[in-house]
């Protein structure tokens, strides 16, 4: 059990690195067919993008080490509701540490609900939603798939009464 518990923490640090780099390269394309960037408002500064991106992957990582440090081995399945929660976290924080950050910046809640209101239709939360859930579902399809696994794979010709 012990085993499992340290390859489903790694499986979900490596899942959130992919979430990070999906997260990124999206925004790239999005922004390169849109002709349009992340964060459209120049002057609420570089560090707000950074932030609102590392907060949503936080969040992906605290949520997949929860997932992998409570649920038992034998109890491993796909599940759409938390995959589909998470995706709606996500997204919702998204937007909404970004209006945070703007609204301390300007010092008015006002700048806080204009700034949430035009992330929510932005494509850029929405993949950061999509995202999410489609990773979600790929670490839980990779863990449901471990179960029942004895130890690491092993080549043909290694013994395996040594262990």
């Amino acid at each position: 059990m012990r085993e499992f518990r340290r390859y489903s923490a790694a499986v979900a640090v490596f899942a959130a690195g992919l979430y990070a780099a999906l997260v990124i390269a999206i925004f790239g394309l999005i922004s390169l067919y849109t002709d349009r960037d992340v964060i459209s408002d120049s002057s609420v500064g570089p560090v707000v993008g950074p932030v609102m991106t590392a907060s949503s992957v936080l969040l992906m990582l605290f949520w997949m080490l929860r997932i992998a440090l409570r649920v038992p081995e034998t109890e491993q399945r796909i599940a759409l509701g938390p995959a589909l929660l998470l995706a709606v976290v996500c997204y919702l924080l998204f937007c909404a540490v970004g209006g945070f950050l703007v609204g301390l910046a300007a010092g008015d809640p006002i700048a806080f609900i204009g700034f949430f209101g035009r992330q929510l239709t932005s494509p850029f939360a929405i993949a950061v939603g999509i995202l999410a859930f489609i990773v979600c579902i790929l670490f839980t399809l990779v863990l449901a798939s471990r179960v029942g696994n004895k130890g690491r794979p092993r080549w043909p010709w290694e013994n395996r009464e040594d262990d």
